[in-house]
């Protein structure tokens, strides 16, 4: 095995045992082998001056000065006892991220509780070093916090390890304690807005709301981008002096329209992400509109409808691609 793999290895084991970094299924208890504690910068400068007024003391036989500093030194080592039990004790529950589009913020749903009757405050969630969300904890209830974390690639992740800390209550010492949840989260690609490509007629479709053939008038609806012109109702959209969408007449019978969202009908050399995040605009527009619409992708093709559940059909298909065998690799591109 070569070196650099074998420390990345170790460094991950050793991360492992010695800050629990497995990941954390169900609910979770802090107790006290989890929670790390060290002085605070605050902590270190009061340490420094109880020297200082010891040595004071002794130099100068001063008995006061000797009640003051040891005075001062319970009250900071009653300070860690207060920080190090402010996390102990504390159940963890995480809940379903929500899927997001590239680029946005997750969320993720974090369960604070504990069974004693005392509080528990000024509990800090860190993501990566940074502060994302802070809350106290009352006797015997739980809370519910929002930790936001960013989502910068599509695909399935595992959710990032989250860091709990507190300096309560005089700020001398900081008390913290990992936590990794066992979920992932699905990220969407980013969608980019491009007009969609044009229906396709089918005979014998069945009918879905919003479509229509070209035989008998039933209606008038929104135009649509795929719409051709002659189909636009110009004697009722000159009523409307322009204050709606330009209506549409809207036919029953004959053939049906149903739009193929297709990587064929991308435009030539586009980039794999691209042309993904143009899928899902397509997607996302589609699907506003109440088109009936179809995904067809290389080694993928879903069935033409709509709704919000073939609507996450879809884009959970331009998430996770490419993986079906033989799909192309990200980093390459169209021809």
């Amino acid at each position: 095995m070569p070196l650099p793999a074998l420390r990345r290895r170790l460094r991950q084991a050793l991360g492992r045992w010695l800050f629990r970094l497995t990941p954390d299924r169900g609910e979770t208890t802090l107790h006290r082998r989890r929670i790390f504690i060290l002085p605070t910068r605050s902590g270190l400068l009061y340490a420094a001056a109880l020297v200082v007024m010891l040595l004071g003391a002794i130099n100068y036989d001063l008995a006061l000065g000797h009640a003051l500093t040891f005075l001062l030194a319970g009250m900071g080592m009653a300070a860690m006892v207060h920080t190090f039990r402010n996390l102990e004790g504390l159940q963890l529950a995480s809940g379903a991220v929500l899927p997001v589009f590239a680029g946005e913020s997750a969320r993720l749903p974090l369960q604070l509780r504990h069974g004693r009757q005392d509080d528990r405050r000024a509990i800090d969630v860190l993501v990566a070093g940074e502060i994302r969300a802070q809350g106290d904890v009352a006797g015997g209830n739980s809370t519910t916090l929002s930790v936001p974390f960013p989502a910068p690639r599509r695909g399935r992740h595992p959710l990032p390890r989250l860091t709990l800390a507190c300096v309560y209550p005089l700020g001398l010492f900081r008390a913290w304690a990992y936590y990794q949840p066992a979920q992932t989260h699905l990220v969407y690609p980013c969608p980019l807005n491009s007009p969609l490509p044009p229906a396709r007629a089918t005979a014998g479709s069945s009918e879905q709301p919003g479509e229509g053939g070209q035989e008998d008038f039933s209606g008038l609806r929104p135009r649509q981008p795929a719409d051709p012109l002659r189909h636009i109702a110009w004697k009722a959209a000159a009523r409307d002096a322009g204050d709606r969408p330009l209506p549409v007449k809207q036919f029953s019978g004959g053939s049906a329209q149903e739009l193929w969202l297709a990587w064929a009908d991308l435009p030539p050399r586009i980039g794999w992400e691209d042309g993904l995040s143009h899928l899902t605009g397509w997607v996302l527009a589609a699907e506003q509109q109440g088109l009936h619409y179809g995904l067809d992708l290389p080694g993928i093709t879903i069935a033409p409808a709509h709704g919000p559940a073939h609507q996450q059909r879809c884009l959970e298909a331009l998430a996770l691609y490419p993986g079906a065998p033989g799909a192309p690799q990200p980093e390459d591109e169209r021809p």
